[in-house]
């Protein structure tokens, strides 16, 4: 058995297969993957890493399964997965996962690839584990892959409550230890007992919360479309394949970028915060419809008119276009009368934090400071904005709800 201090579960016990797979180098890979990527360049104190968040998802499964009664090899096997569930992510995390997907056609949680041979593969057959089904629990397949990758799973538990622990923003703050005890099983669904709607709910509220404070803080996705920016041109610049560019670390990268004639300048910005500034920051009231739904080349296209009608280089111009907000954890399962039912069916809440969501959603467009006027008033032009006044809306309408829906 081994103990690991921890600076959100306090001691960690790992044993059997969790012990064996610690000191692998794809999950020793992973204290050099930051868990929150450029969010730091906001918060400084967000430097943790996916090993501690595994090792937090690993403690909080090995917890849930004692409640839940499951022993034996599926035990095992779930245990397996919750330490190697982020082995598949890239480097700087969730940052440039959507380039890894256009080139490889792989999220960060398949990982058959990954786990189907080498010392994992070794270690987790020692154990009389089969790597495909632990690979299959890290997508979430399956009644026990819901612990791990599911609207109610302990990965959620454990990052909500890490990083705002590292970051010293409240609003992440759950009882995790009570929605451990509640988890159950029903029917093959995994279910939150009678008497948690308020518990679901404190999820929801904490991920809608953190979401606008932290993990979507126009700083941070200022850094993000710059880091997926050079990313982008590194792959097309150089011969880094897409399969190496999937395995390097945090510090890979960067030196990548730095030792890259046409990436070099963005990652001087990134490490010495000389960022680029806010041109436009739309509401999507303001934004044709064709442009929120527009590909990536198209995105591209845009970028490079935009350049052309401001008169700069196409490298000073980024147009950055969110997915529609989402809330999983709306569709949360919890028992109300012996019957199960999802959260947004039962909670009023629900479809206050879905509005607010979408009141919060902002189109981007930056440019480096000495620029941005010109690359404001031509991407205006150019993507036919609906914008009187501030090309940057930071108003928050707020929750279009009335205190009476709430009683």
């Amino acid at each position: 058995m081994t103990t690991i201090k921890d600076s959100v579960h306090d001691h960690i016990e790992i044993g059997g297969v969790g012990r064996d797979l610690l000191d692998t180098q794809p999950v020793q890979r992973l204290r050099h993957v930051s868990q929150l990527g450029t969010v730091s360049l906001v918060y400084p104190s967000a430097n943790h890493t996916r090993f501690e968040h595994s090792l937090g998802v690993y403690y909080l499964a090995d917890r849930a399964l004692d409640h839940l009664g499951i022993e034996g090899q599926q035990a095992e096997r779930v245990r397996a997965a919750a330490l190697l569930h982020d082995v598949g992510h890239g480097p700087y995390s969730h940052n440039v996962e959507s380039l890894i997907y256009r080139h490889t056609g792989k999220y960060h949680d398949d990982v058959h690839d990954l786990l189907g041979d080498g010392e994992v593969a070794r270690v987790l057959s020692e154990h009389g584990l089969n790597p495909d089904a632990v690979a299959d629990l890290v997508a979430g397949d399956g009644e026990l892959g819901q612990l791990v990758s599911g609207e109610l799973d302990v990965d959620r538990m454990d990052y909500l409550a890490r990083d705002a622990h590292h970051t010293g923003v409240p609003y992440g703050t759950i009882d995790h230890g009570r929605l451990v005890r509640e988890l159950r099983f029903r029917d093959g669904e995994l279910v939150l007992a009678e008497g948690n709607v308020q518990t679901a709910e404190s999820l929801l509220v904490a991920r809608a919360l953190m979401t606008p404070t932290v993990y979507s803080h126009h700083v941070a996705r200022i850094a993000k479309a710059m880091l997926r920016r050079a990313s982008a041109r590194l792959l097309e610049a150089t011969e880094t394949s897409p399969n190496r560019f999937r395995r390097m670390d945090d510090t890979d990268l960067i030196v990548a970028l730095r030792s890259t004639e046409a990436t070099a300048e963005i990652a001087r910005r990134l490490s010495y915060r000389d960022l680029y500034k806010r041109a436009i920051w739309a509401e999507r009231e303001a934004v044709p419809a064709d442009i929120l739904d527009a590909s990536q080349e198209t995105i591209r296209e845009f970028e490079r008119t935009i350049a052309a009608e401001a008169n700069v280089d196409p490298a000073s111009v980024i147009l950055d276009v969110p997915d529609d907000p989402s809330m999983v954890e709306s569709s949360s399962r919890v028992l109300v009368n012996g019957e199960v039912r999802r959260l947004g069916e039962q909670s009023t809440l629900v479809g206050a934090l879905q509005t607010a969501r979408r009141d919060q959603w902002r189109l981007g467009v930056y440019a480096p400071e000495k620029v941005r006027e010109r690359v404001g008033d031509a991407a205006v032009r150019t993507l036919g904005l609906a914008i009187d006044g501030a090309r940057i809306s930071d108003t928050r309408r707020g929750i279009h709800a009335t205190l009476d829906e709430f009683q």
